[in-house]
């Protein structure tokens, strides 16, 4: 196997480190609870410090990857990653926990959008770069099913540490696979500059929102703090937008969303990303709640559909190079839309067996929506591929969160009016609260057949990088 995709494995290993902590916690929260005799508060921060640094700080990630080069943010960001899970596996009370995991999240912030700025400059051909993109996309998926398994198995079985701690031999091997594979070169399209004030708003911005976002259902939409933070984001959005178009070098070229490929994609992301975080929350608790599933029963159950989903990702870009990037994201948002509204069939009286035919469906189409990665970063100059990642990663995170609250709100409110048993309840609000979710997934169809026509195939988008020079070794 030649260097590059020694380099893909790497990198690959670095994502599925960074997306399994996105969902491996949430499962051993009971036991970590228990062993730690955590507030309810304390229990939250465990989640949120990882999730809001990482949104915050993920377009400073971004444009730090595109002014230092893309090899040495992930060098960084890979060590300051693994040292925090060390830290959180061995975490003796909260605070300590809730702190290595904040740090965890700053590392994740330097990986995740530098991996995706290494893949062009690792694979220049665009049909091998379709191909690489497709495996990265599939080992993401692979980490979505593997966290809760992996995470109710450990909590059950061993310590919770361990949950934290297996990350150690996955960091060391993917830095020793990196050092020794990862040669790429950086653009020499002049001096870039860290557009600090660029970083400051959009930092703020993006932990004001991630913060109201988190919170709002606990503290109520309406109260001071939930308030505070949304005015917050609004005021520190509009000064990135001012400075942003006031800079010489700004972080984010404005005029970029303007152009319907690169909006309309981000877009077609945030949705999938609506749908993917939205049920994967609250079908994990109609199977404990409903099914009376154990943890590890419930984080198997999503094996299946996460397994096809990483079979369709690797494939995909050659999909989409056939049939056009519209047609095939298109097809994707449908199937998953028509999947989630399939799943609000759901009763008191079903069986896993009624669910999985859909939790297939719901995976294939979800696989379908890899050639976005490469269109968003094929709207942006090579020399920003890691502010687009960025970006992209942003889109995933919000609009993940946003499925969270928007649809957690819904089920809440529908479960109150509807009264009756609890469990009787909380399934009339669940299926209701999938049929909401399919509708809004489904717009995502003619988004992308609009913003994405007439465009080429996602292995073709990228155009090939700029005059480079070789990158100091990190």
């Amino acid at each position: 196997m030649s260097g590059r995709w020694w380099a893909l494995v790497a990198v690959s290993l670095a994502t599925f480190m960074t997306y399994l902590d996105n969902n491996v916690v949430n499962v051993a929260l009971p036991t970590i609870q228990r062993n730690l005799a955590l507030t309810i508060s304390g229990l939250e921060w465990i989640v949120s410090a990882y999730i809001l640094v990482f949104a915050g700080l993920l377009l400073a990630g971004g444009r730090l990857a595109d002014v230092f080069g893309p090899r040495t943010a992930f060098f960084t960001g890979l060590t300051v990653f693994t040292l925090a899970s060390v830290a959180a596996g061995l975490a003796g009370s909260q605070e300590t926990l809730i702190a290595a995991r904040a740090v965890q999240g700053l590392g994740a912030a330097l990986v995740t959008p530098s991996t995706l700025a290494l893949l062009p400059r690792i694979f220049p051909d665009p049909r091998e770069r379709a191909t690489a993109v497709g495996v990265w996309s599939a080992v993401g998926a692979l980490a979505l099913a593997i966290g809760p398994l992996t995470g109710g198995f450990l909590s059950e079985n061993a310590d919770w540490g361990w949950i934290f701690l297996i990350n150690l031999p996955i960091g060391v091997v993917a830095a020793v696979i990196g050092l020794r594979s990862i040669r790429v070169e950086r653009a020499t399209s002049g001096r870039m500059s860290l557009d600090l004030p660029g970083l400051g708003t959009s930092a703020v911005a993006l932990f004001a929102l991630t913060y109201a976002l988190i919170e709002g259902e606990s503290r109520g939409w309406t109260s001071a703090p939930i308030l505070g933070a949304f005015a917050a984001f609004a005021v520190a959005a509009v000064a990135f937008l001012i400075v942003e178009s006031r800079t010489a070098q700004p972080m984010i070229d404005l005029s970029l969303f303007r152009e319907r490929v690169f909006s309309g994609g981000l877009l077609s992301m945030g949705l999938w990303s609506f749908g993917v975080f939205g049920i994967y929350f609250f079908t994990a608790l109609y199977l404990q709640s409903a099914l009376g599933f154990s943890p590890t029963e419930a984080g198997a159950g999503f094996v299946p559909m996460a397994l096809l989903m990483a079979v369709i990702a690797s494939v995909s870009p050659r999909i989409a190079e056939r049939f056009g990037s519209a047609g095939t994201v298109a097809v994707g948002l449908g199937l998953m839309a028509v999947a989630i509204g399939g799943l609000s069939s759901a009763g008191e009286g079903s069986h896993y067996g009624d669910l999985l035919p859909w939790f297939l469906l719901y995976g294939a189409g979800a696989g379908l929506l890899v050639p976005l990665t490469n269109v968003v970063l094929g709207a942006m100059p090579p020399a920003r591929a890691g502010v687009a990642s960025g970006v992209l990663n942003v889109s995933r995170e919000v609009f993940g969160l946003l499925g969270i609250t928007i649809l957690g709100a819904i089920l809440s409110a529908r479960q109150s009016a509807v009264g009756g048993a609890p469990l009787h309840a909380f399934l009339e609000a669940y299926r209701f609260t999938l049929l909401i979710a399919a509708a809004i997934v489904l717009v995502g169809v003619p988004v992308s057949v609009y913003s994405l026509r007439r465009g080429r195939a996602a292995a073709d988008v990228t155009e090939p990088a700029e005059p480079a020079v070789a990158e100091p070794v990190a």
